[in-house]
């Protein structure tokens, strides 16, 4: 697992490796992640916007942003959590996500710019 906490937002992220959706043979490698964002603060926030750099080995990186995650702008009360997966697909099998979750304190009206944590991404069929 891999975690860090940014303003009392704690973002914590197991990735895997899918097997049954890859294809080595054809560079097609499929990452899941789950990831858990834990509200440790004092006051509700909503997560509106994302951002991710994703680094393949051999083919360099690409930035993904976007509304949301999945879809959704969850709020999270403090002491809540909300968790979600979603998956990445790489060339090589080889890499690295890093990200951040831009949300809102719902009472002060701040723009939080929360980090997530750097995690690797290494297809199993390649490490043995």
């Amino acid at each position: 697992m891999f975690s860090t906490t940014t303003s009392d937002i704690k973002v914590s992220v197991i990735p895997q490796y899918d097997t049954k959706n890859s294809f080595p043979a054809e560079n097609r490698f499929v990452f899941r992640y789950n990831i858990t964002i834990e509200n440790l603060g004092r006051d509700a926030v909503q997560l509106l916007r994302r951002k991710w750099l994703i680094f393949d080995l051999g083919f360099g990186f690409t930035e993904v942003a976007g509304e949301g995650v999945i879809g959704l702008t969850p709020t999270i009360e403090p002491g809540d959590n909300f968790t979600y997966f979603s998956n990445v697909l790489l060339r090589s099998g080889v890499g690295n996500m890093s990200g951040l979750f831009f949300c809102k304190n719902l009472l002060t009206k701040e723009m939080l710019e929360i980090e997530v944590p750097k995690f690797n991404l290494v297809a199993e069929v390649l490490s043995n």
